[in-house]
């Protein structure tokens, strides 16, 4: 064991001498109460440690052991409705021990070991392990857990316990080098899990909301960035596809955040229900809670302790969905630790390894082939808080360069309760080409057409009202003035979702492309009405059809299809041959 003495103190960073041997990211004890820390820089025996916890009270020549270990996290059953902090300390058992408030010093293992699970063997005696390979499964909530092998271990099994309740920390699986494998593992947080083969993504990540399934989606396996000032609906947003994406397991990473914020989601997201089964969200939902006034070392592990939990998921062949709020503070934190080691800065501050460290973290998304041979995702979203909202800082330009999605929150369109936010013509989606196949294959053929064309009008229409600012409406053509109308009608009917609404708080594809059906016949129709015939523009905007478009998006999912068929045959007549006569 390797030990040393504090050298120097600075905020959350100390600088130990003799520590000759220590490994860069070895977690160590600092000082008598034997704080956490982990190794972040080596020069000769000099070791440089951000520690995970307030640094108040140590002294020079106190002692710091090395534990010869990474950061890691516990992976196993007990996961699902775990509320943890920044370096995976359960938040109820330490409050059980300090009260309200977490003491310095406290431990408390990440998975209980008294608890018992009901255990279902799928290997015999005799038979090959391999790393990632399925032992056996218990039943959490409604989830079913796959105990797999550690991606290391591989041999013959020699025993097997029969079915029954066990604790994680039960042997379970014996091998014949006499390796005991129990229901909990652990892993580095700063090592992505390995994968048989990451794959090219080809279905989405459906998040329920209009806007960004159609217009910006991202892929089962993509990442996304979700960028905007105070107060635009980021972690609204982010909660929203929480609760109705179709992801299978949820981990959200609350790094940073106010702690009244972070308090109404430790006290919102166990009210949820989960509309796939009535029960509480929780029960698929695993939360780290590191707020803004809790160590900035912790808050810099936060993202890595919640990548890692979502690819353990993964591994089991499910969906996963990442959630991090927000990666701007996360990156504070890595300015903050870069500056209290006196690394030469770059823009605004940040280390120059920032995009770096971004890339590396949203990279560990994917679709893959695991271990076991199964299909697995981990879907990662990213809110980003650029200070003032300027989204021109470092933050948000090199998160930028490396997600495929990018949905842009607007103040003005929240100031105008226009929600979600998304500003429809500073957002993209690179996964559009990717997902094309999918949509044909599983929504009416033309699609994809519909769903440029509507991208189309949006822009016609935001390059009319620039016109208008400058004229006025009077001076537009009839043909402009349809443009103008057929834009409110996408922004107010289709782009605008309400998420206390029973029936517009969740929205399918299929609605959505019933909902693009109505306005773009509507569009085709009244163009050819007013260019061949004639018609008014007044006419043509004040049909009754028009209101019934408005009220498609609270039509229940069931009575749509026919709803969208009324509607449809009411455009065909009244914009028929006799409208014009």
């Amino acid at each position: 064991m390797i030990s040393g003495t504090i050298r120097k103190i600075t905020g959350p960073a100390v600088i130990a001498q003799g520590m000759l041997g220590a490994r860069m990211y070895d977690i160590v004890k600092v000082g008598p109460e034997e704080l956490v820390g982990e190794i972040i820089r080596l020069e000769a025996d000099t070791a440089f440690i951000q520690v995970y916890e307030e640094t108040y009270g140590l002294q020079i020549g106190q002692p710091v052991v090395s534990t010869g270990k990474p950061l890691a996290v516990e992976l196993g059953p007990g996961l699902l409705n775990g509320v943890f902090d920044g370096i995976q300390r359960p938040l109820a058992a330490i409050k059980e021990k300090t009260g309200n408030f977490i003491s310095r010093g406290v431990a408390a293992l990440a998975l209980d070991r008294q608890r018992q699970w009901d255990w279902s063997p799928q290997v015999n005696a005799g038979d090959s392990v391999k790393g990632g390979m399925v032992l056996g499964t218990v039943q959490e909530f409604r989830f079913r857990h796959k105990i797999l092998a550690p991606p290391e271990v591989s041999g013959v099994v020699r025993q097997v316990n029969p079915a029954g309740s066990y604790t994680v920390a039960d042997p379970l699986v014996v091998l014949e080098d006499g390796v005991e494998l129990t229901m909990v593992q652990r892993w580095p947080v700063r090592r992505p899990r390995p994968v048989k083969e990451k794959l090219d993504p080809d279905t989405p990540f459906l998040t329920g909301t209009r806007i960004l399934d159609v217009l910006f989606p991202v892929a089962a396996g993509g990442n996304a960035a979700i960028p905007g000032p105070f107060g635009a609906g980021k972690t609204v947003t982010q909660q929203a596809l929480a609760k109705w994406s179709n992801a299978d397991i949820v981990v959200y990473v609350g790094c940073g955040e106010r702690g009244n914020e972070m308090a109404d989601v430790l006290m919102e997201f166990p009210e949820l229900e989960d509309p796939r089964t009535g029960e509480p969200l929780m029960h698929r939902t695993v939360l780290l809670a590191n707020t803004s006034n809790m160590p900035v070392a912790a808050r810099e592990a936060s993202i890595y302790v919640g990548v890692t939990l979502a690819e353990y998921f993964r591994d089991q062949g499910y969906a996963v969905a990442l959630m991090a709020d927000s990666t701007s503070r996360w990156a504070e934190a890595l300015r903050e630790i870069s500056s209290r080691l006196e690394e030469m800065p770059a823009e605004e501050g940040y280390p120059p390894y920032l995009s770096s460290r971004l890339a590396a973290f949203y990279e560990r998304a994917g679709l893959v082939t695991t271990l076991a041979d199964e299909r697995g995702a981990v879907s990662v979203v990213g809110a980003v808080s650029p200070a003032g909202g300027d989204m021109s800082e470092p933050v948000t330009q090199s998160t930028l360069r490396i997600t495929g999605a990018f949905w842009r929150l607007d103040a003005a369109l929240a100031y105008r309760r226009h929600f979600p936010a998304i500003n429809w013509t500073g957002s993209y989606s690179l996964y559009l080409p990717l997902l094309e196949e999918w949509y044909r294959q599983n929504l009416e053929p033309d699609y994809p057409e519909m769903r440029d064309t509507l991208g189309r009008l949006l822009q016609q229409e935001a390059s009319l009202q620039e016109m208008v600012q400058l004229v006025g409406p009077d001076a537009l053509q009839d043909q402009d003035r349809l443009i103008i109308e057929l834009g409110r009608i996408i922004r107010e009917d289709f782009l605008q979702q309400d998420a206390f609404h029973e029936n517009d708080a969740y929205c399918s594809l299929e609605k959505a492309q019933g909902i693009m059906q109505m306005i773009l016949s509507f569009h085709r129709q009244a163009a050819e009405a007013l260019k061949k015939r004639g018609v008014p523009i007044d006419d043509l905007i004040q049909q009754p059809a028009v209101g019934k478009i408005a009220r498609a998006r609270f039509i229940p999912e069931d009575r749509f299809p026919a709803y969208r068929n009324e509607v449809l045959g009411e455009i065909a007549a009244a914009f028929g041959p006799q409208s014009g006569d």
